[in-house]
């Protein structure tokens, strides 16, 4: 299963908005981003904006403002050129090209190693995660929201359309270009691709020396510990009712919640692959792990794949662990080896 773009015509500033850093515990009230530390305002530099649709925040702490301001002008300017690859809100950009023209020639490095990634976790998850749901997305969007094709059966025509277009192994991947084989599929990669483009950031940040850094791009990567030394505290959920403390790691969090297409919240934005159905086999996941491009891919596999397949997932990637919430409302703690109730 793979989590479809948001609306082509406008942003959902609620999707996925449910990682907080946890500083109203310490009196410290949230910002509407999503990220207050403790440091000296003095210290802490702050980029608010939206990236692939989502609200997003780069927080980092330096004492040279100039420093800090020069980081974020070249983290603004990485976002903007890897928007241009993965932005499904942008006419230009790789994958609207692809999805309209059914190839790509000369796609980016980057558009190549997300989708090779996002095979990887096509194969570990027997076809949960699949980035070509979206000709699942256009169906449910013509029928909900826009009603330019209501549908006598929208369940019965999403199967259909699963069957026919919706599929990871009819991507060619050469060297040469990237193309689908049958007309009229289209992908998605924002179920993976906010996560690599906050590794991207992350990394960026890192490589120029920076030491403390909160990037939230839809996703989430810490750099470092937080200034008064301990490690960044995270809420999960849409009530922050999980903390979690996290160091040099990433966090993601999937849930039908963040988009849903009708009051009931039974059809929304994650879908099941095999079936066209919304996956409703759990209420939500979150995934630790040391790069926020496998915490989103995970997150939104195991979301769609059921908890049964998370350690299988979760073996696949060194350091990686999931905090699964089930229909009745009770949390587990999973890893590869094994589970808890928490």
């Amino acid at each position: 299963m793979s989590e479809p773009s948001a609306p082509t015509s406008t942003s959902n500033p609620n999707r996925r908005r449910v990682l907080r850093i946890a500083a109203a515990a310490a009196g410290v009230p949230l910002l509407m981003g999503g990220v207050r530390a403790l440091a000296p305002l003095t210290k802490e530099h702050v980029w608010r904006g939206e990236v692939l649709g989502a609200l997003s925040e780069l927080s980092i702490w330096h004492p040279d403002a100039t420093f800090a301001q020069t980081l974020i002008l070249k983290a603004r300017l990485e976002i903007q050129r890897l928007e241009k690859i993965f932005s499904l809100y942008r006419s230009d950009s790789e994958i609207v090209r692809l999805n309209a023209d059914g190839r790509l020639t000369k796609a980016s490095p980057q558009l190549h190693a997300v989708i090779d990634e996002s095979r990887r976790l096509s194969d570990l998850s027997n076809g949960a995660f699949d980035i070509s749901v979206q000709p699942l997305w256009r169906l449910y969007e013509a029928h909900f929201w826009t009603r330019r094709a209501l549908q006598p059966d929208i369940a019965a025509r999403a199967h259909d359309v699963a069957l026919q277009l919706v599929d990871y192994r009819r991507i060619d991947t050469g060297p040469a270009q990237i193309a689908f084989a049958r007309e009229d599929m289209a992908i998605t990669l924002n179920s993976i691709a906010q996560g690599a483009i906050t590794d991207a950031v992350a990394d960026l940040l890192r490589n120029e020396g920076l030491e403390s850094a909160v990037v939230d791009l839809g996703e989430f990567r810490t750099l470092g510990r937080h200034p008064d030394g301990r490690p960044w505290r995270v809420g999960i959920g849409r009530t922050h009712e999980r903390t979690v403390e996290l160091e040099n790691m990433a966090l993601a969090v999937s849930g039908g919640y963040g988009t849903p297409f009708e009051p009931t919240g039974r059809f929304h934005h994650i879908f099941d692959p095999r079936t066209g159905a919304s996956a409703n086999r759990l209420l939500q996941v979150a995934v630790i792990a040391p790069r926020a491009t496998i915490a989103d891919g995970l997150a939104t596999a195991i979301y769609a794949a059921g908890e049964a397949a998370a350690p299988r997932l979760l073996a696949g990637y060194a350091g990686a662990r999931a905090f699964v919430t089930r229909r009745d409302g009770l949390s587990v703690a999973l890893t590869a080896t094994g589970s808890e109730a928490v």
